[in-house]
């Protein structure tokens, strides 16, 4: 088999590599690596930095250590014939091995030899990759700074199209969200956004700037009374896609200080969320909403409206079927509710909140079990007889001796015993004890 041999006369010398496997891999060829834009990126270039800053998802596997199973640097030559990144193999060797960590051959001679043919392989084919690399950033970002000056001066159609167009680079370039905030692109985008804007041209900005770096000017921009309710308008009347960007970007609003809660303390915004929720055919949406939920219950205003909105025994009927993440989201929306009398009322009413939430003690995580133990303590203290008696029925008093005897934090378990105290009130010590299934715990 040919073999790529080093060149006499000053220029390679190191390990021979077998030149059908770097042709085969990609090494040689798919490019012109020795002309001379490559070359001034080679002397400009440090390997490790365009290494870093390209992360390609496939890499020529004789290109990688065995070692680290990541792109070598400073390739060196053992004994055997394998080529390892220096660090790594010293590293092994350093550790007592006297075997190829490859072949585990032993080693009759433990130095290494700089492979220099193979560094100078990887150095251009990782140079030439960056050279593409920074050709097609330059087009996405001379394609942003002409996509956002026809956005300034577009009227009508012309924005939706320009709006559309510029979120198909964003989505598909990640240097392009930065060219647009370079750019000025916020700003402009943030201007469409108007009460008299339409929902078509609302969505397709909405869709950007979701996925943008937005510094706190910016936010404070997008805080307008104005530009909120329009994105709770098409929260409620958008697609899917939609409905979800309006959520997380509100969401990030929420995050800024100074951020007003009348804002979001509106009827609208609530239904449009719990829409969300409920939805069954597309479950995408539930993470988000529940995720500005929970951001947006810290105000007595919003949990206030959610009582009055009816939101608190939807939420409830909605627990069985929520993943763990979205499951923990919904938890502590409704221990949120527990801070207020209307809010405790309201999960009292709902007749799931006790089956449901006594189902998932000790089932999903610790901090689920938390929030479960810390809605039903408030519920069953509302009503004691009433609801503890069914809490207890439903298994209750056996879960929580489950949750004390647990390696789980103190403060719950300390919140277990008192709702199992509180659960004991209403029967004897014999029949409490069978409820238990416990007895030799319970003294």
């Amino acid at each position: 088999m040919p073999m790529f041999q080093p060149f006499k006369g000053g220029g390679f010398d190191g390990h021979v590599i077998d030149l059908h496997t770097a042709v085969k891999d990609g090494v040689l060829g798919g490019g012109d690596v020795g002309d001379g834009k490559t070359a001034a990126v080679e002397n400009e270039q440090d390997l490790k930095t365009m290494i870093t800053n390209l992360e390609l998802p496939e890499t020529p596997s004789v290109f990688i250590c065995p070692i680290s199973l990541d792109p070598m640097q400073d390739p060196v030559t053992l004994c055997t014939g394998q080529t390892y990144e220096r660090s790594n193999i010293l590293k092994w060797l350093s550790l007592g091995h006297r075997t190829c960590p490859t072949t585990m051959q032993e080693l009759w001679d433990d130095a290494v030899t700089p492979n220099k043919t193979l560094h100078q392989l990887i150095h251009a084919w990782f140079s030439q990759k960056y050279v593409m690399m920074k050709k097609r950033s330059e087009d996405v970002q001379g394609r942003v700074i002409e996509i956002v000056g026809a956005l300034r001066k577009a009227k009508g159609k012309g924005k939706i199209h320009a709006l559309s167009e510029l979120k198909g680079v964003v989505m598909a370039h990640e240097i392009a969200k930065k060219s647009v905030v370079d750019e000025g692109g916020v700003s402009v985008i943030s201007s469409l956004l108007t009460p008299f804007t339409s929902h078509a041209v609302g969505s397709e900005a909405v869709a950007i700037l979701v996925n943008l770096e937005l510094d706190v000017v910016s936010k404070v921009g997008l805080m307008q009374p104005a530009r909120v309710s329009l994105m709770v308008d098409m929260l409620n009347d958008g697609s899917i896609e939609t409905k979800i960007n309006c959520a997380r970007l509100i969401g990030r609003l929420v995050e800024e200080r100074g951020f007003r809660a009348e804002l979001v303390s509106s009827h609208s915004l609530l239904v449009g969320l719990m829409r969300l929720v409920k939805d069954r055919r597309r479950r995408n949406g539930v993470s988000p909403a529940l995720a500005l939920l929970k951001s947006i219950t810290v105000h007595k205003q919003v949990r206030s409206l959610m009582v009055s909105v009816e939101a608190v025994p939807q939420l409830v009927d909605v627990l069985p079927c929520l993943g763990p993440e979205c499951l923990e989201s919904a938890l502590y929306v409704l221990d949120s509710l527990c801070s207020d009398n209307e809010g405790v009322t309201a999960l009292k009413e709902s007749v799931n909140t006790i089956p449901n939430t006594v189902r998932l003690l000790m089932r999903v995580s610790e901090t689920c079990t938390a929030y479960a133990v810390s809605i039903l303590w408030s519920v069953c203290r509302l009503a004691s007889r009433e609801c503890s008696s069914l809490a207890v029925e439903l298994g209750l008093a056996a879960k929580l001796l489950l949750v004390i005897q647990s390696g789980c934090d103190p403060a719950l378990k300390q919140r277990s015993a008192e709702l199992l105290k509180l659960c004991s009130l209403h029967y004897s010590d014999t029949m409490f004890i069978s409820k238990c299934k416990l007895a030799p715990t319970i003294q």
